[in-house]
């Protein structure tokens, strides 16, 4: 397979020397020809730890070369990669003019090449840019359609500067979003073999998860920084105090907790979230993560809410009312919450939670649910069936109750899945609250 990759700025340089390194034939391509001629001549048009060495060894093998020419690159590869810049414009959006008119040059090719030929973006796009300016741009210019006569792929990076080498070698994971089979192989084929299989997925999916990755990072960032400020504030060093967060590898640093579904709640974390807001006042700091925090759990209640009114019927039954299946505790549970919400709204609500019996509840938990639902013992129901019975729509949250659902009683019911359980997913009046 021979790769063509557009743009040589940072991550075009690496991808293609890279490739290069690992036996491809590469041709580099970009419209600054102080660039192309910095390639040819051995050199690295960026300042990267060791990449300098490693386009001097691609050269001097003859895998690695530069040109200006559009119908050049198309004509001797089978594959390229789109890695054009997209950066900011002044009102947050981003530029995709390189983008569009890079597909409609290589489009223009495709019209005069017999062969079949793939075309793969790796610049960071928005979810839905392939689709709706890359594929059309390509097809317009071309003539041909996309994931018959021509291959398309998103193939997101993930290289930071200073470690891209490396990076590129040792990826965390390989992401494909694909459009057709011959080109997510291809594709595979390019990608590291120290990575594993490749991930393959539909293509907004992979340019989401890039964007999400870059948020993340830098939600990490401001989170440490906003510890870091509060701790110092207590006189204690938030350096250590992120340190022993970090080391915990069971729910700090792992998958725990990152999972799309509905609002936190319980005993401690609106608790302790709320106890630092408040005291980071008492000492004039700013908090916008951990006010950020709160106000997206809102939101999550009010989606909630939303998706329950827009089904119509106002017969509604909950499946869980605990803040987590398994556990008995009412307190700051988004269930009791959402009921109490619902009830404001002129709802008839029925609960079944097979862990909540109003005679076994005691102290704070009994308290609190005493406040909220004054009268959920006439709601609670002894039977999920009877739940089922009553309501026009159901809304599960304890992800173990809806296992037992009987899919035959839930017909011409809608469901609102608030805990991402799979096998209800195929229900004619299914909802996902993240879904």
């Amino acid at each position: 397979m021979k790769i063509s990759v557009f743009g040589i700025g940072y991550v075009g340089a690496v991808s293609a020397a890279c490739a290069a390194r690992d036996g491809f034939d590469v041709v580099a391509v970009d419209v600054n020809s102080a660039k192309v001629d910095v390639i040819n001549a051995g050199g690295s048009p960026i300042s990267e730890p060791g990449l300098d060495t490693v386009i001097a060894s691609a050269r001097a093998s003859g895998r690695l070369r530069a040109t200006i020419s559009v119908a050049e690159a198309i004509a001797a590869t089978d594959l390229s990669l789109i890695c054009v810049g997209t950066p900011s414009l002044a009102n947050g959006a981003i530029d995709l003019s390189a983008v569009e008119r890079v597909a409609a040059e290589i489009g223009a090719e495709l019209a005069r090449k017999p062969d079949r030929h793939c075309v793969v973006l790796r610049s960071t796009t928005l979810p839905g840019t392939t689709e709706t300016l890359l594929i059309p741009a390509l097809e317009a210019a071309s003539g041909k359609t996309a994931g018959e006569d021509f291959g398309v792929a998103y193939y997101p990076e993930f290289l930071r500067e200073g470690s891209a080498l490396r990076d590129y070698e040792e990826p965390g994971s390989v992401i494909i979003g694909v459009l057709d089979e011959a080109t997510s192989r291809a594709v595979a084929a390019l990608s590291p073999k120290s990575a594993g299989d490749p991930t393959f997925v539909p293509i907004a999916t992979a340019e989401a998860a890039k964007y999400v990755n870059n948020a993340w990072h830098a939600l990490k960032i401001s989170f440490a920084n906003e510890i870091g400020n509060i701790s110092k504030a207590f006189g204690v060093d938030g350096r250590q105090v992120m340190e022993i967060v970090c080391s915990d590898r069971r729910l700090n640093i792992s998958p725990a907790y990152m999972r799309p579904g509905f609002a936190f709640g319980g005993s401690c974390l609106p608790k302790d979230v709320r106890a630092l807001r408040h005291q980071a006042r008492r000492l004039d700091l700013e908090t916008p993560i951990l006010d950020g925090v709160m106000s997206a759990n809102e939101a999550q209640l009010v989606a909630a809410q939303r998706l329950i009114e827009e089904a119509g019927g106002r017969r509604v039954g909950l499946v869980g009312l605990s803040f987590k299946p398994g556990t008995d505790d009412l307190r700051e549970s988004p269930m009791v919450v959402l009921a109490e919400r619902l009830l404001g709204r002129g709802f008839e609500v029925t609960i079944f939670d097979e862990n909540v019996r109003l005679s076994r509840l005691t102290g704070a938990n009994l308290a609190h649910i005493r406040e909220r639902l004054p009268h959920i013992g006439k709601m609670l129901c002894e039977h999920l069936g009877d739940v089922v019975a009553a309501s026009q729509t159901l809304v599960v949250f304890h992800a173990p109750l809806a296992k037992t659902l009987d899919t035959a009683s839930l017909e011409g019911k809608t469901v609102v899945d608030l805990a991402g359980v799979a096998a209800l997913s195929a229900l004619p009046g299914y909802r996902g609250i993240c879904w």
